[in-house]
């Protein structure tokens, strides 16, 4: 459920964490988003990038203070604990498709703890991007999905799902996964199109290379 909206757009968002973000160059990687949401100490990235975020959303934990006086006016402090500044983040922003970067790596926990929220919103279209990889949830069924043969695929579940999957190396038919069961963590590309059935939320992984793959693909997604 999507509620207290304070920044709506018929183009996709880039969320900006507090995490490692590696190499990414923020507005030369992400030139379709209409703008930028720091996500608490995410604003200083942003502030680092020279970027105007469109708002910066969280409990401000981890915010600088030269961030916080920066960005003044557009602060939406969500001052509740039961949340993570993701989540926070995730209610309050209305967008066709959500890139999410500065989130992974570093504790272990706060990455747990964005999947987690990415499994709940499964519905939300969101990538998660790193230098690595590229990461999406699919709910019901993902097609549309063309990569190079060999290109690395994993399909992990974030809780009980069964899955059926054709364009792979070792595809899948009415395979059930579990987190604490079995999984399809190396899978990889024939070459032709993929076409992804669950009944649970599945994270599907990629190389960062394919994020314009991702991209095209997301926007099936149901």
């Amino acid at each position: 459920m999507i509620s207290d909206i304070i920044v709506s757009s018929d183009s996709p968002v880039c969320f900006v964490g507090g995490g490692d973000i590696g190499n990414a160059s923020l507005a030369a990687d992400f030139p379709s988003v209409s703008g930028f949401v720091g996500v608490d100490g995410g604003a200083d990235h942003l502030l680092a990038a020279r970027i105007s975020p469109v708002a910066v959303i969280g409990d401000f934990d981890s915010l600088s203070d030269r961030a916080r006086a920066t960005f003044s006016d557009i602060l939406c402090h969500v001052a509740e604990q039961e949340t993570t500044d993701f989540e926070k983040a995730l209610m309050r922003v209305a967008a066709p498709s959500i890139y999410a970067v500065g989130f992974t790596g570093g504790r272990i926990d706060h990455t747990l703890g964005v999947l987690n929220v990415m499994a709940r919103y499964a519905d939300r279209r969101v990538l998660l991007v790193d230098d690595e990889d590229v990461s999406l949830v699919v709910a019901n069924s993902l097609e549309g999905l063309v990569l190079p043969e060999g290109t690395r695929i994993s399909l992990m579940p974030l809780d009980k799902a069964t899955v059926s999957a054709t364009g792979l190396r070792w595809p899948l038919d009415e395979f059930a996964m579990h987190p604490a069961g079995r999984t399809s963590g190396s899978n990889a590309a024939t070459g032709g199109p993929i076409s992804i059935q669950t009944n649970g939320p599945l994270l599907v992984t990629l190389p960062r290379a394919h994020l314009g793959s991702a991209v095209t693909a997301i926007a099936h997604a149901r």
